[in-house]
């Protein structure tokens, strides 16, 4: 009995050392890659890159302008405002433009978007430096991103908005901004009014799966005001959305990552 405990306990000592072995080569496997273009990694299959000199061929097929010499690039299978709303941070933060926004129908087979940003400054180290703070903001700007099997729940606001809210959203650049995001559609339209009905708010765009989306099953609604409205009207649609999600799947909803709103 004796050997079969002695036995035991080094068979765990074994698989515990193999698991932290497994675990850290998997942790270097995604570290990164060696390569001049890659800044990291993120949440939603997120990756950064940078590229220094743009070709002058890609340049004209983009529509870039040249004296965006340098461009940065964020892309994610999952998320769109989460990543909106993180690049308007690293607006904020450095010497650095959006140049384009883009919502692709992706969300890994889910009912909304993936995305792609592109960044331009005349120096690399500004894009690097705006991808950089932007794939830290997306581990905020996740945390009111709620899912289930059956659908998901987005909420997004900024006491300030910049100028990636306002290329991607038409957001008055400087005033409060917010963004209810639902799929299934239906729920979108519900808590959209639950919005609208909450606070005095000044809406900005609504988007549905033939207008305004990549045909994805959602709903958008986005508006700007005073702060406190703006905030009370982003609450006030999370908890019904929340309530309509559960009805559809018995799967406990929660937050992809710690709610900041």
């Amino acid at each position: 009995m004796r050997d079969n405990l002695v036995e035991q306990i080094i068979s765990e000592v074994v698989n515990k050392q193999t698991s932290e072995n497994a675990r850290d080569k998997k942790s270097a496997s995604i570290a990164g890659c060696g390569l001049t273009e890659f800044v990291g990694t993120a949440l939603g299959h997120t990756i950064g890159l940078v590229i220094a000199n743009v070709d002058h061929q890609l340049h004209d097929v983009m529509n870039i302008d040249k004296k965006y010499r340098s461009i940065g690039i964020l892309g994610a299978r999952t998320g769109a405002g989460p990543h909106i709303f993180a690049a308007d941070e690293a607006v904020k933060a450095t010497n650095s433009e959006i140049l384009s926004v883009e919502l692709a129908r992706d969300t890994e087979g889910g009912g909304g978007h993936g995305c792609l940003i592109i960044f331009g400054a005349t120096d690399v180290s500004d894009v690097r430096r705006a991808i950089e703070v932007a794939l830290s903001e997306i581990e905020r700007t996740m945390g009111d991103v709620y899912g289930s099997p059956a659908g998901h729940l987005e909420f997004q606001y900024t006491a300030r908005a910049s100028f990636a809210l306002n290329k991607a959203f038409g957001a008055p650049v400087g005033k409060a901004f917010g963004m209810t995001c639902a799929s299934p559609a239906a729920i979108g339209v519900v808590i959209a009014d639950v919005a609208a009905k909450s606070a005095v708010i000044e809406p900005v765009g609504y988007a549905s799966p033939s207008k305004g989306t990549s045909f994805s099953n959602e709903v958008i609604f986005t508006f700007a005001g005073d702060s406190g409205a703006v905030r009370q009207a982003v609450i006030a649609a999370r908890e019904v959305g929340l309530q309509l999600l559960a009805t559809l799947d018995p799967t406990p909803i929660s937050s992809t990552t710690k709610p900041y709103i």
